[in-house]
């Protein structure tokens, strides 16, 4: 139980009081005790209550009276007791707004196991107002890097210090952290923000495309370095560029020249450079698979972002920001968080990360239109429509990206692994992969 728990007690029974005050003190609560129900709103401004727990019979102002008295001035759940209770009372009770009725005597442990629900009821309550207060503050790079955790905070403030550096930058981290997003705050925040931010995901082009989509071709087609001239360009999953590619990239981060396909021009390059690759990209590195004159010339500076399950204080503000979101999108109420989502949200391992958050968000936006939707529905909403291919060729481009995604999700996205698990080359997986339409982010955060 969390010890920090305040409980204030309203009775005029002094040995009742004093009874309550033993019992859950030693329950580690932290007890507020007052002998009439006077003046509680007052105090309670004063100093910070989690439940209050009052008598119904008692001079001057009475339990019932005063449970009208708090009604829409205060949100601290009010648990009544008393020795002289009936049914009708205690719904009238609770249908006016009260947590909970007992009557005296009562279980001592059923009693505290009440409060405490009630007051982690209260805490979280309070916990969503909070962040619904600072969702509507979110300004700069909070808009973009959404977070409270000391990890969030500690790489929105590396983005500053580096958004006027010229050096390149090197990402690292698992899918769906938000390394473009990061990638585009280094730009928009730089001297660079007027010119073009382009992104090339290495794994999506093939490897008969990867130089003319680069470096374009002599006829003219503008290869990703001319359209990014003067901006920035984001290199994303470094680890699939193919080998023969490598020592281009590296001849243009060294001499900032570079030629067309087909082509003896030499054109220059101003572009400032931002990488990206998981957080076991230096594996491919130390086994060859990369270039490593190309890492050290990409990794200049290396920002790691961290997994969302390494800032979990952020996860119920996430989600509820992407509520928000998709609500205003969709234009439909916001869905309210109860007690069970926050629990279901804390409980999930969000292997795909804030990627992971966005979509969840818009399945429970989206559902909560046709009625009601839990977090639990929405983490746990799957896809069953199956089609059945029509030809031989249909069927066999069918069981390969079956398998080939398979095979992705088992390895964790590591294309060398995934390439032998298959008994191919890595240069026919990343054919595959692109003639046969899979999407490897979405998949792997499935």
């Amino acid at each position: 139980m969390n010890k920090s728990f305040r409980v204030l007690v309203i009775d005029d029974d002094k040995e009742m009081r004093d009874s309550l005050e033993h019992l859950l003190t030693t329950a580690e609560f932290e007890v507020e005790l007052m002998s009439r129900a006077e003046n509680v709103l007052q105090v309670m401004q004063q100093r910070m209550v989690d439940v209050v727990l009052c008598d119904v019979r008692m001079p001057g102002t009475t339990g019932i009276e005063l449970q009208q008295q708090l009604k829409g001035h205060t949100s601290v759940p009010l648990v009544l007791m008393s020795a002289h209770g009936d049914i009708v009372m205690a719904v009238d009770a609770i249908q006016n707004g009260a947590y909970s009725f007992l009557e005296k005597p009562f279980d001592p442990r059923r009693l505290v196991k009440m409060l405490e629900n009630a007051a982690n009821l209260h805490r979280l309550t309070e916990s969503s107002e909070r962040l619904k207060n600072r969702l509507a503050d979110l300004s700069g790079l909070d808009k973009v890097l959404i977070g409270q955790s000391q990890s969030i905070d500690a790489l929105r403030a590396e983005i500053l210090d580096l958004s006027e550096v010229t050096a390149n930058v090197m990402l690292l981290g698992e899918t769906g952290t938000g390394k473009e997003l990061v990638a585009r705050s280094l730009h928009d925040l730089g001297n660079r923000a007027s010119g073009p931010f382009l992104a090339l995901n290495c794994a999506a082009v093939s490897v008969a495309r990867f130089e003319e989509a680069l470096f374009g071709t002599a006829d003219g087609d503008a290869g990703l370095l001319m359209q990014a001239e003067g901006g920035t360009l984001f290199v994303d999953e470094l680890g699939a560029i193919p080998a023969e590619i490598q020592a281009k990239l590296l001849r243009v981060i060294e001499t900032k020249q570079y030629s067309p396909v087909g082509s003896s021009a030499i054109k220059q390059a101003d572009v400032r450079v931002v990488s990206a690759g998981n957080d076991r990209f230096e594996g491919l590195v130390a086994d060859g698979t990369f270039r490593e004159d190309l890492y050290f010339r990409l990794n200049t500076i290396v920002l790691n972002i961290p997994p969302l399950r390494e800032r979990r204080d952020d996860i119920t503000f996430l989600y509820s920001h992407y509520l928000n979101w998709f609500s205003s999108v969709y234009e439909t109420p916001t869905p309210e968080l109860t007690s069970s989502d926050i629990a279901t949200l804390l409980a999930h391992t969000w292997p795909g990360n804030v990627r992971e958050v966005r979509n969840a968000c818009e399945r429970h936006v989206l559902a909560s239109r046709r009625g009601n939707c839990s977090a639990h529905d929405a983490l746990n909403a799957r896809q069953n429509e199956v089609s059945t291919p029509e030809t031989l060729r249909e069927a066999v481009a069918a069981f390969e990206r079956e398998l080939i995604g398979k095979a992705l999700v088992a390895q964790d996205g590591r294309m060398d692994d995934v390439a032998e698990a298959l008994g191919i080359g890595r240069r026919t997986l990343n054919e595959k992969i692109v003639k046969l339409g899979l999407n490897k982010e979405v998949l792997l955060e499935k």
